[in-house]
């Protein structure tokens, strides 16, 4: 049996090769930075300064990598970034789904109110200074809870969780389940749970994200040096190699000190975004889904 191809319109055919041309225009838009950054973390530090780096790399070197990995904390902020990643997320994933479930049934009386109180706190805040004494008043301070816990919660992804379980999971599934005497709990860790890929991988990805590149909490609630996270280390080996020339012995020492700020500059962007680079293509055939239904209005 042989399929006959269809021609096109000339105006159909016009619209794809526009389309085409500017998603790829767009595409090198977004390419070039990424590529420019890799490229010039590992090009000599004189050339980056004097802008002969532009696209692929000049003089490769791992001057700049050396340097982040020669400082002492550098491995345990990776590991404590991990881990405030990993435990962190736990706890936002599991908050997040405790909130959302409720407010997504119909027959959860009250839920307007307490949605109501859940968009309320994005609009107001209590501040820096009480926040900082209520983590002190509860002992938190220099501790992992100190940098989980106050952001342990996200209405936005409440919201758009909640809009997925409407919109995503037919009411009618909760009631052949409770008419098979499944109760809530076991309702949730065996239909819900399983039918929410697509919104869990959302929700994972943007909570993951926010603990890599926890910053401020980290400087407000951390004084130890080994519980420093990645961000804070790295943060450290720029201010180190950011010398005031007045600091400086001669012309060519500041030239020298200035080329590897520089580059150092680069090779941090590459050190601090690479783990979470190497984690989006597992998640991203979910991304795209999720976040489309779960922005629907419910």
């Amino acid at each position: 049996m042989e399929y006959v191809r269809m021609k096109q319109p000339a105006g159909d055919r016009m619209f794809t090769i526009s389309n085409y041309t500017l998603l790829t225009v767009f595409f090198l838009i977004i390419l070039y930075p990424l590529i420019f950054v890799l490229s010039a973390s590992v090009s000599d530090p004189s050339a980056v300064v004097s802008g002969k780096v532009w696209l692929w790399p000049v003089k490769p070197n791992l001057m700049g990598y050396e340097a982040v990995f020669k400082h002492k904390l550098i491995g345990s902020g990776f590991l404590n970034s991990f881990y405030y990643t990993a435990f962190g997320t736990a706890i936002n994933v599991v908050m997040t789904l405790l909130a959302a479930y409720p407010l997504s049934r119909k027959d959860f009386y009250g839920k307007n109110a307490i949605m109501f109180l859940f968009v309320f706190t994005t609009m107001f805040s209590g501040g820096l200074i009480p926040g900082y004494l209520l983590v002190k008043d509860l002992n938190m301070l220099n501790t992992v809870w100190a940098m989980v816990l106050p952001g342990a919660l996200s209405v936005w992804n409440v919201i758009i969780t909640r809009t997925y379980f409407q919109t995503a999971i037919p009411p009618e599934m909760l009631e052949a389940a409770q008419m098979d005497g499944c109760n809530d709990f076991k309702y949730v860790w065996k239909i819900i749970i399983p039918l929410a890929g697509p919104i869990l991988a959302v929700i994972t990805l943007f909570y993951a994200v926010g603990h890599w590149n926890q910053f401020f909490s980290a400087l407000i609630f951390l004084d130890k040096q080994n519980m420093y996270p990645l961000q804070i280390i790295l943060r450290d080996i720029l201010i180190q190699n950011d010398v005031s020339a007045l600091m400086l012995s001669d012309i060519q020492d500041a030239a020298r000190r200035e080329a590897l700020r520089v580059l150092l500059k680069y090779s941090l962007i590459v050190v601090s975004t690479l783990p979470l680079m190497l984690l989006y293509p597992f998640v991203q055939k979910h991304f795209v889904k999720g976040v489309m239904i779960g922005s629907l209005k419910g």
